[in-house]
């Protein structure tokens, strides 16, 4: 099982998504390579802001840090979620772990061609800890949380397995 310091982006994302698709990812069922939505991402994420580079802290890969430690981040989507902006907080907690004096993070969202800047201050640090604490609890459950409503999971790559009978 994870500890501490093997929460990554992704873990906090689906935290925030759906604690069910977290449980599940934490066990090894990953059917993400077979949703178009999540090939867009991929696509997207490759073509966008292709002159800088990625940074990997491990569990945690940051799509690139700029001088003034602000965290970027490109999203496929075109609308903000509170999953996005918490997997910001959680690379600039990563960031502080390891010396670096995050300032906050800045979502791209191509799509649309909107940007949110999210500054890192102590209540995000409180809560960038508090997500981690959460996901090594859906981590350490012992069953699936239950599936969320039907409408809720629409595009999810986990439908099939949420809810096929």
């Amino acid at each position: 099982m994870i500890g501490y310091e093997d929460v990554g982006g992704v873990h906090i994302k689906y935290l925030y998504h759906c604690r069910r698709q977290l449980w599940l990812y934490l066990r090894g069922i990953r059917p993400e390579h077979l949703n178009t939505a999540v090939q867009l991402g991929e696509a997207v994420h490759d073509t966008s802001y292709t002159r800088n580079t990625p940074v990997d802290l491990g569990a945690a890969k940051l799509d690139f840090v700029d001088g003034g430690h602000w965290v970027h981040e490109v999203k496929s989507s075109g609308r903000p979620s509170p999953a996005d902006e918490a997997q910001g907080r959680h690379y600039c907690q990563r960031l502080h772990r390891v010396g670096i004096d995050a300032q906050g993070a800045v979502l791209h969202y191509p799509k649309t061609r909107r940007t949110q800047r999210f500054p890192y201050t102590p209540e995000a640090a409180r809560q960038a800890d508090e997500d981690i604490r959460d996901a090594l609890t859906v981590a350490r459950a012992p069953a699936s949380p239950d599936r969320l409503a039907r409408s809720a999971c629409r595009g999810c790559s986990y439908t099939d397995y949420c809810w096929t009978e």
